[in-house]
């Protein structure tokens, strides 16, 4: 029986603009995608999630690893505001997720500077019951340690967890942890699976 929702934050909890950011800084939508992908796919990035590289470091990083793109990723890194967007539609179904009697915990990767920045005005948090966030243990998902940190910090059987991720290999990870999970693939989905929630509980 499924009694706690585990939800991932980007692209589950908050969407993400990531190219809007970099094309703010001149860049087209072509070059946009190809820095971003210079970001993302570099260790750089899963260093930083996993709290062993600051902001500022991972800046410096990427100058020396992509010398000709620094300017546009210094302006990425340095203008997070740009990339998160507010699903306040997803926040008020969590709302009536909780209130039907369900546990609501949240275990993302993430910077603790990004973090810090692109969640801070969320009013999701008012029905969080628990969250362990990558830079806190040092890992990320799709690694067991990351699952077994939540369990093990709010006394969940994850047989009674339900995870929602919009990666496959997350979600993967879960499964493999005990958990049921769902691959979340767009905002419309996510809001149908809670509603689902809500008629079962």
């Amino acid at each position: 029986m499924i009694r706690n929702i585990v939800f991932d934050i980007g692209e589950i909890l908050m969407g993400y603009r990531w190219t809007y950011a970099l094309e703010v800084s001149g860049l087209s939508v072509e070059e946009g995608n190809r820095v971003g992908k210079l970001i993302f796919e570099n260790p750089i990035w899963d260093e930083m999630d996993a709290g062993n590289v600051t902001l500022a470091q991972a800046k410096e990083m990427y100058h020396k690893a992509y010398p000709e793109d620094a300017k546009s990723i210094a302006f990425f890194l340095d203008h997070p505001e740009l990339m998160p967007i507010g699903r306040e539609d997803v926040w008020a179904k969590l709302k009536e997720v909780k209130a039907a009697g369900y546990g609501i915990y949240i275990l993302s990767n993430y910077g603790k500077e990004l973090f810090a920045m692109h969640v801070k005005d969320a009013s999701f948090w008012e029905d969080v019951d628990g969250a362990v966030i990558s830079y806190e243990v040092h890992v990320c998902k799709p690694d067991a340690r990351i699952y077994h940190a939540l369990m093990d910090k709010y006394g969940l059987k994850p047989e009674e967890c339900l995870f929602f991720d919009d990666r496959p290999v997350n979600v993967e990870g879960a499964i493999k942890c005990g958990m049921q999970s769902i691959c979340i693939r767009g905002k419309e989905q996510l809001l149908m699976e809670m509603d689902q929630l809500i008629a079962e509980a």
